[in-house]
């Protein structure tokens, strides 16, 4: 019932803001600075019976994927041993700081000096991404109970069982805070990136089309697209994620 109550209270929500929505475009009465949600929903419709919406998001959500999976892995790798070893965390530290620091639009204007229009979104993300997950990875290992790791030295547990049976599940909650974090950062920096690079096919460049066109609605109907294509993304992962949580701490 619980769970009925919590649904029916998003949708709700969610129909109270698109009345709201509806309200102030009715009082602006001008479309060009704030169309209707009706118009948003043709023009969504619109897109959806054209194969270039297709083509389009899929060729940034699967750019979009690639690249996170490779900061996922970066991450993993380079924090387990900047943890490990206190003389790369140092080493490392001023570079990622200053990567995190950097705004989204410096990163994109600076990576298209050296990288061409189409694999740009893809250096942007994991730029972007990598810094959150590799300061997730550092905490989760630096927070292991020492006293559990030589509890389990005292009991015979070594190798790949001490991995998983003690690492694993305390640095596990951090690498998922991460994950949670960082994933809308992966879609907006890359879009952004789309957007100043303009790759052909791409959400980004049709998004910077309908900007160029004052076609608000077509402007509206894209991030709707952005917006849903990213949640349909973080669901994915933090569905992999619940599953790996439950063999991690059965």
């Amino acid at each position: 019932i619980s769970g009925s109550k919590g649904k029916f209270r998003r949708i709700m929500a969610v129909a109270f803001w698109i009345l709201v929505w509806e309200a102030v475009s009715l009082a602006v009465s001008d479309p060009l600075f704030l169309p209707s949600p009706w118009a948003v929903v043709k023009a969504l419709l619109s897109l959806l019976s054209g194969k270039e919406f297709y083509s389009s998001l899929w060729f940034s959500s699967s750019r979009i994927a690639f690249s996170y999976s490779l900061a996922f892995i970066l991450a993993l790798a380079v924090g387990t041993f900047a943890s490990l070893s206190e003389n790369l965390a140092i080493f490392l530290s001023p570079l990622v700081k200053a990567i995190r620091s950097i705004p989204v639009a410096s990163i994109v204007i600076l990576v298209l000096l050296w990288v061409r229009s189409r694999n740009l979104s893809m250096v942007v993300s994991v730029l972007v991404v990598f810094p959150i997950l590799y300061e997730s990875v550092v905490s989760g290992i630096k927070s292991v109970d020492r006293k559990l790791m030589e509890a389990a030295e005292v009991y015979g547990v070594k190798g790949w069982r001490k991995l998983w049976y003690y690492l694993v599940p305390s640095v596990f909650p951090y690498v998922k805070n991460g994950v949670k974090t960082s994933l809308g950062l992966a879609w907006k920096s890359a879009v952004a990136a789309e957007v100043i690079a303009l790759p052909q096919f791409s959400v980004g460049s049709y998004l910077y089309e309908a900007k160029v066109y004052l076609d608000s609605p077509s402007l509206f109907a894209w991030t709707v697209v952005i917006v849903v294509a990213a949640a349909v993304f973080e669901g994915l992962m933090l569905f992999i994620l619940s599953r790996m949580e439950k063999v991690v701490l059965k």
